[in-house]
């Protein structure tokens, strides 16, 4: 195996990037704006040596202490022994969750998990859809193991030792535990194997896709046929209808293995619209979101940096962050949290340096849309500058476990491919696209897309290896700086010179100048390219090749010379708005479209940010001042700051609401279906603290109150927006009629009210008693769901409220990217922010501030506290399941440990060492 082999740009770990080691897109570090570079110096860690990354002996071995709240801090002489460590910690913590990725990523959950659920099962017309079946058929498509299977030897020699580790971990642990002493969830499932490096780097291409071609597989490509062809697979081997009963897949009969329960298929894809499906029409919603603060020497109080990290994403499933700190003495120690089955952290520190990251709102693909040659009656040419382009058909199979056999059914079907990539049924993403062969723009056509994501899944480990080496912000940049990526996320960063830095380094798309002036002329014209657009996709016509992506240097991405950047002394912040308010001080401008909107309205969520960062000694509706009396911040005051609690909202209009319910009294407010007093409520928000802690009384009236008057902004407002006060602007509330039975704010508070009638749910109730996370049981995929213990109060408020420490429901049937099932709201109530329509229950958190911490640099390094909200395990049997929860609705953050000697120290630690010894390359 040729370890060193590259094909692409890649980021071999420990070289200094832009001297002499054959990569390119590097630059000296021009092209940034505003910037101070303090002491920076870019002289890079130490190049790595072979016996740093690899075991040569093939023995692998790691330390493993274990401390409060499950946190494994592993250490290892080599890079491929530490990442042993990892995968042994996250199969144990995790095994359950982990196996299934595996799955998913190979296309293979109807092999073991039989054909699934109708992704809609409220809609009739879907259930010829069976989830797992077309999203197997999907990541097929997309080709996830077959890339990895291809790429792995390209991959640098770090990656490679690195994902070899993870997997031998892994197996380890399974071996050691057995299949039948597993977690409920996955106890005795086929589906949980020994796994291969290969595996696990599949795994990292469907990460790498999460806010891209990951949105497709519900539908959108494997509905994607021509006219006059059905999506519904057949089986792979035909046979005779009077053969015995099936042992095998040359046995099965056809005739009785229809897994789409008998409707045509064709039918329900020309009929096929967003809403019948489940999918996705506003992909600025991608159901991760985060806050992020690097805090600069202006700020602090020591004058050394600071940060906030403070995710949110789902409490279930995949997509969970799991907390470890990894050290190669000499080489790398980072204490972080990574999605599970990652092997590196992805949020978290070092001696010197911070990171933290929140989701961009850029761009990671554009659709194309194909003109179709009228002369060829099958509808797979298109016309590209006048030149024939044929659609290419590659043929797919999977393996489905039906009822009707003793193994899986192999079932194939057609798939297809334009220069871009795979196509896509247009009408299934938004009702105003056509289906393939349909009209749009005055003429026949198809849809496909292409991906920037689709070749950065080899840069995962390096480019996260690269920043955690990094002691400097000039080192810091190497990764991006030789066309690296971060996938989806924007990165804040802060050390301990006291340097901020933010960058928007995703993988977006490069237009040509003549490209974007083309589309803006698209825009202006075609009112569905225009709607796309603020939805977050970009719709470029196919027809020309002036819209394909401009090479250059990264693989058709913009390189780092083009890419929103800022440094600053002061602070850097996103809460998932675009790039250009990170400071509002210093706005960010000229960048390309594709990576969001500029000098538009802040979400009040960046709003309530921004404020806390202004005003650091003004705590608002809060007792909690963001910096203390000294408006210079800390790591222990940024993680109080955050469980504050305060609501942009709150503090903007409850005094006018309360005047309001001042003046009307017991009058009847009109509702619009009725009318009703609001003097219960009004009560209620009298007495409400104005925060979203556990005790606040009443709290819960002011989110059904804006959940109902939110969907009318920003008309109710009298001060417009102002891109030059984006943080304060629109404001202030459209002057109250004279009638208050008129009242818009009172008709919304009055409808608020009747929803929380209609549950049963005081307004005078504490928001711990209507506000509580639920844990599952662990329930294998197919099961039905259980709740394990008792619900948990849980602290936090909405987007719609303008909250900060962002909690929310998850009203998923299943784990986030999984099939295990979950308990959820049996249905919710429309404008309540997701109110369980079962009386009583409230809002079941499942979503929201999950690994989470404050940090600040001190004479003695870092200094951290928070926690992972939900916890280090899946495991309803595990120490590890709850234990951080408890902690979360206490407001009782852990201090994060960092140096051997607090690791020692903690009274709750364990220590092992593991050992395996593995085949050498």
């Amino acid at each position: 195996m040729k370890l060193f082999k590259f094909k692409r740009p890649l980021l071999a770990a420990g070289v200094s990037l832009c001297l002499g080691v054959g990569l390119i897109g590097c630059s000296s570090g021009g092209g940034d704006d505003n910037v101070d570079s303090g002491n920076n110096t870019g002289t890079g860690p130490a190049a790595l040596t072979a016996s740093q990354i690899s075991a040569s002996d093939g023995k692998l071995s790691a330390r493993i202490q274990t401390t409060t709240g499950g946190v494994p801090h592993i250490t290892a002489d080599n890079l491929q022994s530490v990442a042993f460590g990892s995968g042994y910690v996250q199969a144990r913590d995790n095994i359950c969750i982990i196996a299934d990725s595996i799955v998913r990523a190979r296309g293979e959950r109807a092999k073991y998990y039989g054909p699934g659920t109708p992704i809609n099962p409220d809609d009739p017309e879907n259930q010829q859809l069976p989830v797992n079946i077309v999203t197997d058929f999907s990541y097929k498509a997309l080709g996830l193991y077959e890339k990895a299977q291809a790429e792995f030897d390209e991959l640098s020699a770090p990656s490679q030792a690195m994902l070899r580790g993870f997997a031998a971990g892994y197996n380890k642990y399974l071996a050691e535990t057995g299949n039948d002493n597993l977690p409920a969830k996955c106890n005795g499932g086929d589906w949980v194997f020994p796994i291969t490096a290969t595996d696990v780097y599949a795994y990292y291409q469907l990460v790498a896709l999460y806010a891209s071609g990951d949105q497709f597989t519900g539908g959108p490509i494997f509905l994607a046929v021509p006219p006059g062809t059905s999506p519904r697979p057949r089986l792979a081997v035909q046979t005779s209808a009077t053969s015995p009963a099936p042992t095998s897949f040359a046995d099965a009969d056809p005739a009785s293995t229809d897994v789409f329960n008998a409707k045509a298929l064709a039918e329900f894809a020309r009929s096929a619209t967003p809403k019948s499906i489940g999918a996705k029409t506003d992909f600025n919603d991608r159901g991760m979101a985060s806050n992020g603060w690097g805090i600069g020497s202006e700020m602090t109080e020591n004058g050394k940096g600071a940060l906030l990290a403070n995710p949110h994403f789902p409490y279930t499933g995949n997509r969970r962050l799991y907390q470890m700190q990894l050290t190669v003495p000499g080489v790398y120690n980072v204490n972080g949290a990574g999605l599970i089955g990652i092997v590196i952290p992805l949020i978290g520190f070092n001696e010197n340096i911070a990171w933290t990251h929140t989701v961009s709102t850029a761009q990671h693909f554009t659709l194309y849309d194909l003109t179709l040659d009228e002369s060829d009656s099958s509808y797979m040419t298109y016309i590209k500058d006048g030149e024939p382009k044929r659609i290419e058909e590659r043929t797919l199979t999977i393996e489905v476990l039906t009822d009707q056999a003793p193994v899986p059914l192999p079932f194939q079907r057609e798939f297809y491919f334009s220069e871009y990539g795979p196509m896509l049924a247009g009408n299934v993403i938004n009702a105003n696209l056509p289906a393939w062969g349909g009209e749009f723009a005055g003429r026949e056509s198809a849809l496909t897309y292409r991906d920037a994501n689709t070749e950065t899944a080899r840069q995962v480990v390096d480019q996260w290896l690269n920043m955690g080496r990094a002691s400097n912000l000039a080192q810091f940049k190497k990764p991006f700086e030789a066309c690296g990526s971060v996938l989806w996320v924007n990165t804040m960063y802060a050390d301990d010179s006291g340097q901020a830095f933010y960058i928007d380094g995703t993988s977006v798309p490069q237009l040509s100048p003549g490209a974007l002036q083309a589309f803006q002329a698209r825009i202006n014209f075609n009112p569905v390219v225009a709607g796309l657009f603020d939805a977050g996709v970009t719709l470029l016509d196919g027809s020309r090749s002036l819209n394909d992506w401009v090479e250059g240097d990264c693989d058709g991405r913009v390189p780092y010379a083009g890419a929103p950047k800022l440094e600053r002394r002061d602070y850097v912040q996103n809460s998932n708005d675009s790039y250009w308010a990170t400071n509002p001080k210093s706005f960010l401008t000229g960048y390309s479209p594709l990576y969001g909107k500029t000098n538009s309205i802040l979400s009040p969520r960046t709003r309530m940010g921004l404020k806390m960062l202004e005003n650091p000694t003004d705590p608002g509706l809060s007792t909690v001042a963001p910096a203390g009396s000294d408006g210079k911040f800390t790591g222990e005051e940024i993680i109080k700051a955050l469980y504050s609690n305060r609501a942009y909202y709150a503090e903007t209009l409850l005094d006018e609401l309360r005047s309001r319910c001042d003046n009307a009294g017991d009058t009847a407010i009109n509702t619009g279906s009725g009318s009703r007093s609001v003097a219960q409520g009004c009560a209620a928000l009298a007495n409400w603290d104005g925060v979203y802690d556990v005790n606040s009384t009443g709290a819960h009236v002011f989110r059904m109150f804006m959940a109902d008057y939110d969907p009318t902004y920003p008309a109710q407002f009298s001060v417009d927006f102002d891109p030059q006060n984006p943080e304060t602007t629109p404001s202030t509330p459209n002057a109250a009629p004279s009638n208050p039975a008129q009242d818009p704010m009172l008709a919304s508070l009055a409808r608020g009210l009747d929803r929380l009638d209609q549950v049963n749910i005081a307004y005078n109730a504490r928001l711990g008693d209507v506000q509580r996370e639920q844990q599952s049981a662990g329930t294998r995929p197919n099961g039905t769901p259980a709740k394990s213990g008792s619900p948990i109060e849980w602290h936090g408020n909405q987007n719609l409220e303008g909250g900060f420490n962002i909690v929310r429901p998850d009203t998923d049937p299943v784990e986030d990217g999984t099939r295990y099932p979950r308990y959820a709201p049996a249905d919710t109530i429309e404008d309540s922010g997701d109110l369980s329509s079962t009386p009583g229950e409230g809002w079941l958190i499942g979503y929201g501030t999950s690994w989470h911490f404050g940090l600040s640099f001190t004479d003695n390094g870092p200094e951290g506290y928070g926690l992972i909200s939900y916890s280090q395990s899946d495991d309803a049997g595990s120490d590890h399941f709850e234990d951080q929860d408890q902690r979360y609705s206490n407001k009782n953050y852990r201090k994060l440990l960092y140096r051997q000697a607090d690791i020692a120290a903690n009274l709750a630690r364990k220590q092992e060492n593991i050992e395996a010894t593995v085949e050498t390359e």
